[in-house]
């Protein structure tokens, strides 16, 4: 038994039904043009299960002040077209003339509102609690409408705005079916006892992958770690190795915290050294080719893009002993095909594993989708931020609200 209502709690035939999505995608800002529709997809059989019911859209584009913040028409327009049936685009919210359009809806009927952002309660009360977002104009208008509240929104769990946890006491709040699953998967991983447990952290956003790393130490949930990309250089320097001027530069330049990473990652390998598995040699960029050095030849002039051939083999047998594997972030620059080497040849023996493995993170799901091996793994997900706040162990809003509501709502129906 779940601690949150799924979809398959409730019959939604002929039911009206407010769908939180995240439909957040690049945007052309020339034409308007959508150029990535993955979140789109990922939200299609949620929707495909409520054919019976009357549902309307809530999501956001982007946030004030950058160019691609913009309205869901084109959204609309995407959606339609994926699900071959109309989407209509409404241009407000909870105006009035929203509302009268919701109460004449019938069955199958589906309206995608207004970017929620552009709403300035969806994003000024979000570190307010329920109690005070339940009086915003958003909930106290839309809320009445409705029997159910879908949050199919996994990519966004961990942010507290209106949109995504307001509606928790109001009426009751169910999980979208990639919600369920994300949940499910996520979960199933940290809890899992199946052994050995391996992380493989790269990438360049190092602050996310320590804070995660530290997490999984701290708790036992994996045996072994691999660091790859800015993660290792970072650590490989904390351990007190020169990596080179211009890597090192380069790394103050990116990180702006440096200081604290290093500290931070000195303060993870001194307590669990012999759980962190590094690069031995690296692909270096000299004069737009590749060469590979071994890590006893560092300090090097030149800047690393790859791990080299005898990590790959030391990281393959790591992985190929694994029985559960997280796996977030490339091993180097693999946009440029001298220097792909290392991701792909990782990411495909992860893929050939027998073991339970789980993918996520923007790059990461580039890297597969264009490898085209999504199906070899057990679960990708769609989560970024959101992804490494839950497993961070961090507080996710979303999730919370969820299970806020069942607990309020368990007796089934709207009371």
């Amino acid at each position: 038994m779940k601690d949150y209502f799924t979809m398959e709690d409730f019959d939604f035939s002929g039911k009206r039904v407010l769908l939180r999505l995240d439909l957040n995608s690049p945007i052309n800002t020339e034409t308007g043009e959508i150029t990535d529709v993955s979140r789109f997809l990922a939200h299609l059989d949620t929707i495909k299960r409520l054919s019976g019911a009357k549902v309307v859209i809530l999501a956001h584009q982007s946030r004030p002040g950058k160019k691609d913040f913009t309205t869901t028409k084109n959204h609309a327009d995407v959606l339609s077209r994926l699900l071959r049936r109309p989407v209509e685009y409404v241009d407000g919210l909870f105006e009035n003339f929203v509302i009268e359009k919701i109460r004449k809806m019938k069955d199958g009927e589906i309206l995608l509102l207004e970017n929620t952002r552009f709403y300035s309660e969806d994003v000024v009360l979000a570190e307010e609690p329920i109690s005070i977002q339940r009086k915003s104009h958003i909930v106290k208008k839309l809320s009445p409408l409705f029997d159910y509240f879908i949050n199919d929104a996994f990519a966004a769990i961990h942010r507290p705005q209106t949109t995504l946890v307001g509606f928790s006491e109001d009426i009751p709040n169910v999980a979208g079916l990639l919600m369920d699953k994300e949940i499910s998967m996520l979960s199933k991983f940290l809890n899992d006892n199946t052994r050995p447990k391996l992380a493989i952290l790269a990438g360049a956003k190092v602050d996310d992958s320590l804070k995660v790393a530290k997490n999984f130490f701290e708790k036992g949930t994996v045996d072994k770690l691999i660091a790859g990309g800015l993660v290792a250089n970072l650590i490989l320097v904390a351990k007190g190795i020169n990596i080179g001027k211009i890597n090192i530069d380069f790394l103050k330049k990116e990180l702006p915290d440096y200081e604290n990473l290093v500290n931070l990652s000195k303060e993870i390998y001194e307590r669990y050294a012999d759980m962190i598995i590094l690069p031995v040699d690296f692909a270096i960029n000299k004069e737009n080719k590749r060469y590979e050095v071994n890590i006893d030849e560092l300090p090097i002039e030149y800047p690393i893009f790859d791990i080299g051939m005898n990590t790959i083999e030391i990281f393959r047998k790591e992985i190929e002993n694994a029985k559960s594997i997280i796996l977030n972030g490339p091993m180097g620059v693999y946009e440029i095909p001298d220097f792909s080497l290392g991701t792909v040849e990782i990411f495909k023996t992860v893929a050939e594993t027998q073991a339970f493995k789980v993918a996520g993170g923007g790059h990461t799901i580039s890297v597969i989708s264009k490898l085209d091996i999504e199906k070899r793994f057990t679960h990708v997900s769609t989560g970024g931020g959101a992804l490494i706040s839950f497993l961070s162990g961090e507080s996710m809003p979303g999730l919370a609200a969820l299970k806020s509501s069942k607990a309020k709502f368990s007796g089934g129906d709207k009371k």
